[in-house]
C-alpha cells in the first residue's frame, strides 16, 4: 500500500503545471500577435509539433524507434482531403476527427508487426509499411492524383464562420487550438499509470512483465494512439494548405521527424514541441544563407548536440529565463532528466 501511495504521490507531483510551461503557451499564443505577417511558417511549425509529439509517445515513452512514421500522416492528409474533396464531411473539425481515427485503424492493424521485433526490425517495418503505403497511393492514381496529388481542394469555413485565407491566421489558431487540446490529453495519458507503465517498457520490457504489465496490450495502445496523432497532424496540413501529394509519404518527412526529436529531446512532451520551433527556425536561417546547403549546417548543429550533450545545450540556453521566473516566482524551469545524455 505504500509502494502504491509513493507512485501515486509522485505521478501527482509530475503532472502539476509548471511557471515554465505556462509561459511556454503563453509565448506560443503571443506569437500570433508579435508576428501577424509569419502565420504560414508558425502553421508549419505547429503542424510539425503536433506530428514530432505522435513520435515521442511512442519512441520517448515506449521506447518504439520508427523511420515510416509518415505512413500516418499520410493517411490523415488523404483521408482530409479526399471527405473534402467528394464533399463527404463539410465540417472540417469532424473530418479532423475523422481523419486520425482512420489512421489510428491503420495504426492498430500495424501495429501486431512492429511490437514482434527489436529495434532494428521495428526500423525496417516501419519505413517498409511508409514505402508500400506511397506505393499504393501512386498505383491508385484515379483515386490520389498520382503524382499530381489531390486538385481542387476546397475546406469549408471552420465552424461555417472561419474561412481559411491565403495569408493562414485561422489555419494558425486552428491548429494551435489542435495542438494545444492534444497536448493536455497527451499530458494525462502519460502521467496517468498506463504511462508510467509505458515508461517501464521502455526501462526494461522483461521487467515490467514480471511485475505483471501486459506489455504487447500497451505498445499496441501506445503504437495506436501515435497513430491518431500523426493523422491529424496529416488533416491539419491538408486542411490548411488544401493540398495532398504523395510528398506526405516520404522517407524525407519521417526522418526530418527524427531529427526534430534529436533537437529537442525525448521522453518529455515539449522536446518535440521545442524541436519543431528549433528545426524549422534552423531551416528558415540556413536555407536564406545558403540555401544549397542547410542541410550541411543542421547536420553540424545534430553533431555539437551530440559532442556538448544536450542538457547542458539547455541550461545555457534556459539561464535567463530560469533567472526571470525564479525572481517572479522563486521557481525555475527544469532540464528533464529523462533527457540527460
Amino acid at each position: 500500500m505504500t509502494a502504491l501511495a509513493d507512485v501515486s504521490s509522485h505521478a501527482i507531483s509530475r503532472a502539476r503545471w509548471r511557471a515554465g510551461e505556462i509561459a511556454f503557451w503563453i509565448l506560443a499564443l503571443a506569437c500570433a500577435f508579435l508576428f501577424p505577417s509569419r502565420y504560414l511558417i508558425m502553421t508549419d511549425i505547429v503542424r510539425l509539433a503536433l506530428f514530432a509529439l505522435s513520435l515521442d509517445l511512442i519512441l520517448g515513452y515506449a521506447g518504439i524507434v520508427s523511420l515510416g512514421h509518415a505512413a500516418f500522416f499520410g493517411v490523415g492528409a488523404y483521408s482530409a482531403g479526399l471527405m473534402a474533396l467528394h464533399g463527404v464531411i463539410g465540417e472540417p473539425v469532424i473530418a479532423l476527427v475523422a481523419a486520425g481515427l482512420v489512421a489510428m485503424a491503420l495504426g492498430f492493424l500495424t501495429s501486431f508487426l512492429v511490437i514482434r521485433g527489436v529495434d532494428l526490425t521495428r526500423l525496417m517495418v516501419t519505413l517498409g509499411i511508409a514505402l508500400l503505403l506511397e506505393a499504393l497511393a501512386e498505383r491508385f492514381s484515379d483515386i490520389t492524383g498520382g503524382t499530381d496529388g489531390l486538385q481542387g481542394i476546397e475546406i469549408a469555413p471552420l465552424l461555417g464562420w472561419f474561412a481559411f485565407d491565403m495569408f493562414g491566421k485561422t489555419g494558425f489558431f486552428y491548429s494551435l487550438t489542435v495542438l494545444f487540446a492534444l497536448f493536455l490529453l497527451a499530458r494525462r495519458i502519460v502521467h496517468s499509470p498506463f504511462g508510467l507503465s509505458l515508461r517501464a517498457i521502455r526501462n526494461n520490457p522483461l521487467r515490467a512483465a514480471a511485475v505483471g504489465v501486459p506489455v504487447s496490450r500497451r505498445l499496441i495502445a501506445a503504437y495506436t494512439l501515435a497513430a491518431f496523432y500523426a493523422g491529424i497532424a496529416g488533416a491539419l496540413f491538408t486542411q490548411t494548405t488544401a493540398l495532398a501529394s504523395l510528398d506526405v509519404f516520404s522517407f524525407e518527412r519521417s526522418a526530418d521527424l527524427m531529427l526534430v526529436l534529436v533537437l529537442g529531446g525525448t521522453g518529455y512532451l515539449y522536446g518535440g514541441l521545442i524541436g519543431a520551433v528549433v528545426f524549422k527556425m534552423l531551416q528558415e536561417l540556413f536555407s536564406t544563407i545558403t540555401p544549397q546547403y542547410w542541410q550541411f549546417w543542421i547536420g553540424l548543429v545534430l553533431v555539437v548536440i551530440v559532442l556538448v550533450g544536450r542538457v547542458r545545450l539547455h541550461r545555457w540556453v534556459l539561464w535567463l529565463p530560469n533567472l526571470v521566473i525564479r525572481q517572479l516566482t522563486g521557481r525555475k524551469v527544469a532540464v528533464p532528466e529523462s533527457d540527460a545524455p
